[in-house]
């Protein structure tokens, strides 16, 4: 695996142009500027973009809106023409795109075509999925997309554990869809897609851990990675946090109650190189704030670098370096919540 993991960094360094390069510096600066002074500044546009192919999905994941049904912002499909007008604006600061936030991108059936968009113009490209709608079909078109990274979402090595979270999933079609993608692979001759086992750990699967290694290897994925998962209502214990403390984003305390591992320092770098960009033009700070709340703007009625130097986007900044602790959707963060195994 590790060649393979290798060759994808390499290919994500590529994309690197002097021009993006040069951005990227002037974004660091910036950042580090901000840090320093307490006083945001922004003199760059993003590295790094998220769009949204949809909101809909097949699954009824606990912990996740789409899979609750229970958004407040409205639901669609990213519309193939209005996404080319974004990615054409940003088009020679961007070196990486992703296309997930919410939802099932696969259920979009242009997301093979946005993908290849993107690939024309030297961006690295990734998207998630829960695999079960990679057919053979669909992975030759993915080959054909020039796709660099596939995370396929594997939560369970058994059906019992693996539809206690992925509720309404079968197990057989994420492993069967992964073996489509293989051999996709191998009948093309492609190294791309990068394949990923994403595992994201709960109670229910923590002894799992050694057997998806196992089962990624035989069926010839390339990198296996471990994700802590997010909770909503952890304080007071949350049948799915794992018993094993290294596995969970969130400590005990001696009164038994719980709270999050990480500090909340007063900066963040994805607030600097990165942002979301939902299916409908929302712009926003990123991947946590999954009802849109602090909508940053809005790509129907000005430019991404309107918003993107825009008051709001400053005050919001600003308050971030304030107290990061006051903006909710921070306080339950990702960050760190990649596990070593």
């Amino acid at each position: 695996m590790k060649s393979t993991i290798w060759h994808d960094r390499i290919n994500l360094i590529k994309r690197f142009t002097p021009l993006r390069i040069a951005n990227a510096s002037r974004i660091l600066w910036s950042y580090y500027k901000s840090r320093i002074t307490g006083n945001p500044n922004i003199q760059g546009l993003p590295i790094s973009i998220a769009f949204e192919p949809t909101t809909s999905c097949n699954l009824r994941c606990p912990e996740c809106p789409s899979g609750l049904r229970s958004f407040t912002r409205p639901t669609g499909m990213l519309q193939k023409h209005t996404y080319l007008q974004w990615l054409n604006e940003l088009e020679k600061s961007l070196c990486y795109v992703t296309f997930y936030f919410q939802g099932e991108p696969f259920l979009n059936k242009h997301l093979p075509d946005m993908i290849l968009e993107a690939h024309q113009r030297n961006i690295y490209t990734v998207t998630s999925t829960n695999a079960h709608y990679l057919t053979p079909e669909m992975c030759k078109k993915i080959i054909e997309s020039g796709l660099d990274k596939l995370i396929i979402s594997i939560d369970g090595t058994t059906q019992e554990v693996y539809e206690s979270y992925r509720i309404g999933g079968t197990l057989t079609k994420v492993l069967d869809g992964t073996k489509n993608m293989v051999n996709a692979k191998k009948q093309r001759k492609s190294r791309t897609p990068h394949l990923v086992f994403q595992f994201l750990i709960v109670r229910s699967n923590e002894h799992q851990i050694d057997e998806v290694k196992r089962i990624a290897q035989s069926l010839g994925v390339d990198e296996v990675t471990f994700k802590t998962a997010q909770v909503y209502n952890y304080e007071h214990g949350n049948d799915l946090i794992p018993l094993q403390p290294k596995y969970s984003r969130y400590k005990r305390l001696s009164n038994g109650t719980y709270q999050l591992k990480n500090k909340l320092l007063n900066h963040c770098w994805k607030m600097w190189h990165s942002c979301i960009i939902t299916w409908d033009g929302k712009v926003v700070p990123c991947c946590f704030d999954k009802d849109a709340k602090y909508m940053l703007g809005d790509l129907s009625k000005e430019s991404f670098q309107t918003i993107w130097f825009s008051e709001s986007y400053r005050q919001f900044r600003h308050n971030l370096l304030r107290s990061r602790k006051e903006i909710d959707i921070c306080t339950n963060c990702t960050e760190g919540t990649k596990v070593w195994t």
